[in-house]
């Protein structure tokens, strides 16, 4: 079967810029696995998208002309129903072969060459068949229209086009942006499909401006992207155009010099990318005056309001030098340079103005006004949210204490000072809210908050905590930097959880409107990284005391909800499912001892008596939990009457202490790694005693023993999570 390349593309006007890159990969992947399915590209095909502001296409390899015919086996109906009992057709059997093209002249002869495959009631006749393979022309044109129809639009468009037909007329297209062009093109041939009210053709349009032929032939599929280069001025692939950008950007900052480097963000590149279609990277300025502006509010002014990439120098501090991507080449750029600087600089006076203007209020002065910011029509006001923040804190600061061992004078001293910095930090938190600068840029909340506690002389580690008190913000942010910050970003997002669990707020499926599922990932980092001795359950109950009868208790919910959240998590670090629920199924209360529990767990997987102690622990799970009543973790040792329950009771008077010292003393490992000696022991009681014996004491001894065994073995994880 003969073989060549595919292209096809739809020219639109210009597309949203956030959704580009999505819009030309659904399209291009969805057209490649419609014509798989139909035969007529296979599995070495390779497919290439191309997305640009005005167009989305596709180039597929090895795609054929016509699929090639199957043979099939089509099931025609029971035999009971298809054949009378003398072996003659029905006339339903006549019908059915008449439908599906078979030759019925000779009704014997046509029931000759069916097969009856099955038995009984369920025997039924079969056909074979020839399908035949679908050509280009009618499975592109079931392919195009599928991938339209598939495409992940954000909004779509009503528009009216002309109609084609003798009667003049007009017809209602809906798609994400007017079409005005379709290319279909094997090889060198026009594929006549429709779309959208266009036939297809071997043209497309250039660059708005500068496209150095227009329209642009497209001679053939291979040549689609070259000819819109060389005759379009277009880069029309989504990745090479966001390549040369980052190559442009990396060229302009080295010519700037002195070290100086374009902010890095993705997001930002990626929607520049969507902009435009030849990229052209300039160095603009703005005055310097500008720099006494904290650089976040400049920088997030230059990168949200006008897609520019602002210029670092090597310590990471903010120039008044920014970089343009324009989507033009003139000989003189002058005249773009001047307009990008002239529209950057109200934008930057009014961040001025409001850095200004803020600083005119003190923080203080603004707390009584978050009792007029309503947080949640059911939680209350932003004050209020405020002063359980403070409680929450405070109650963090003194498990911390009691959590430290030995405490000394010096520690007393330590978390008076921190309880203190801490109702500081935590009252004025918030302040920032009502100020000019957030309201214009929420996404600078607490870090203006910090900023203007430096600037009012307040003390170092509050402003610290203030503008942390956020973090970690989303995955892979930075932590609370100080012991204020620490408490106070706890606190706040416990707060949080348990207000909006409390009032029944959870998250469903792929919603979660007030970012719970970060906010517990938030909480999980900073209890293990930080290694704080927290225990997470009285952390929640301490959390839930502030709100009163506002919620209902949703401590076991929420509890529950972390821990999965963890598990998430670690699995994503690595760890096996199997290590990641033995852990958790103990539900620990401190989640720092987590990740030594994990690598305890897994060092004792590798020992060669694992795999026998786990079956085993599993198999007196599942005992203990079959028994009448609950099983007390005592044994008699008069009742101990067959020599290997004796000798498990000895194994386990001698490994029991052992364990128990080594999970004291937070060595999990060696806790896990002594138990390896209760192997022999435990596999010859389960061979030579009967547990549930005639003789109630005796039953309940072993009972008793089994449920020793069970303590010792699952102090550090539930062990028979790792059985097969």
């Amino acid at each position: 079967m003969t073989t060549q390349n595919l292209l096809v593309e739809l020219f639109v006007e210009e597309l949203p810029p956030k959704a580009l890159q999505k819009l030309g990969d659904a399209f291009a992947h969805v057209l490649a696995e419609q014509l798989t399915a139909l035969g007529l590209a296979g599995p070495d095909s390779v497919v290439t998208p191309y997305a640009s502001p005005r167009r989305l296409a596709a180039h597929i390899t090895h795609v054929a002309l016509k699929a090639e015919d199957k043979a099939v086996q089509l099931k025609l109906m029971p035999v009971s129903v298809g054949l009378t009992p003398e072996g003659q057709a029905t006339p339903a059997l006549i019908k059915k072969l008449q439908s599906i093209g078979a030759d019925v002249s000779d009704p014997v002869a046509a029931v000759a060459t069916l097969k009856r495959q099955g038995e009984g009631k369920a025997e039924a006749l079969y056909a074979d068949s020839l399908v035949t393979g679908a050509t280009l022309d009618t499975g592109l044109q079931k392919a195009l229209d599928e991938a339209i129809r598939l495409l992940p639009i954000p909004k779509v468009m009503t528009y009216q086009l002309e109609t084609d037909c003798e009667l003049p007329g007009w017809s209602s297209v809906h798609f994400v942006r007017p079409a005005h062009g379709l290319v279909a093109l094997h090889g060198q041939t026009v594929v006549p499909v429709k779309a959208l009210g266009l036939k297809a053709g071997n043209t497309t349009q250039g660059h708005r401006f500068e496209a150095a032929q227009s329209p642009v032939e497209i001679v053939n599929a291979d040549a689609y992207a070259q000819a819109l280069r060389d005759d379009g001025a277009v880069i029309a692939r989504f990745a090479d155009r966001k390549a040369e950008i980052a190559r442009q950007l990396a060229a302009a900052a080295a010519q700037v010099g002195n070290g100086c480097r374009p902010i890095e963000d993705d997001a930002l590149l990626d929607e520049v990318t969507a902009l435009v279609e030849r990229p052209n990277v300039l160095i603009c300025q703005f005055e310097e005056a500008f720099l006494e502006v904290p650089q976040e509010c400049l920088i997030l002014t230059m990168k949200a309001n006008q897609k520019y990439f602002p210029l670092l120098d090597a310590q990471g501090k903010l120039t008044n030098r920014f970089l343009v991507v324009s989507n033009i080449r003139p000989a003189d750029p002058s005249a773009v340079i001047g307009g990008n600087e002239r529209v950057v600089r109200p934008r930057l006076a009014d961040a001025k103005f409001f850095y200004d203007q803020d600083r005119k209020k003190t923080l203080e002065s603004r707390v009584p006004g978050l009792a007029k910011v309503v947080y949640h029509n059911k939680l209350g006001t932003q004050g209020e949210r405020s002063e359980r923040v403070r409680a929450i804190a405070h109650a963090i600061v003194n498990q911390w204490r009691m959590a430290t061992v030995p405490f000394t004078l010096d520690d007393k001293d330590h978390f008076d000072t921190l309880d203190s910095k801490v109702q500081q930090a935590a009252r004025l938190a918030k302040c920032d809210l009502l100020t000019d600068m957030v309201g214009e840029f929420p996404e600078l909340q607490g870090i203006m908050g910090g900023y203007y506690a430096r600037f009012e002389g307040l003390r170092d580690g509050v402003a610290i905590a203030i503008e942390d008190h956020y973090k970690p913000r989303f995955a892979g942010d930075a932590l609370p930097r100080n012991h204020t910050g620490t408490v106070l970003a706890l606190a706040d997002k416990l707060e949080t959880l348990v207000g909006l669990f409390g009032i029944g707020q959870l998250p469903t499926g792929d919603k979660d409107p007030f970012a719970l599922r970060r906010h517990a990932l938030g909480v999980i980092r900073i209890l293990t990284d930080k290694q704080l001795p927290l225990d997470l359950p009285a952390l929640l109950q301490a959390a839930v005391e502030p709100f009163g009868d506002r919620i209902t208790d949703p401590t076991p919910a929420l509890l529950d909800f972390m821990l999965d959240r963890m598990a998430v998590s670690l699995r994503d670090q690595g760890y096996s499912a199997q290590e990641v629920e033995a852990v958790l199924a103990l539900k620990p209360a401190r989640l720092s001892d987590v990740a030594q529990r994990l690598a305890a767990v897994r060092a004792f997987a590798a020992l060669p008596e694992a795999p026998a102690l786990a079956a085993a622990n599993k198999r007196v799970g599942n005992i203990l939990k079959k028994a009448d009543a609950e099983v007390q973790a005592q044994v008699h040792e008069a009742l101990l009457k067959e020599p290997a329950e004796a000798a498990l009771a000895q194994a386990l008077a001698t490994v029991s202490p052992q364990a128990q010292a080594a999970w004291e003393r937070g060595d999990y490992t060696a806790s896990l790694q002594v138990l390896a000696a209760l192997k022999t022991p435990v596999d010859t009681f389960f061979d030579q005693v009967m547990v549930n014996a005639d003789d109630p004491a005796l039953k309940a001894n072993r009972l008793g023993l089994l449920a020793t065994l069970h303590q010792a073995m699952n102090r550090v994880a539930d062990l028979s999570r790792l059985a097969a």
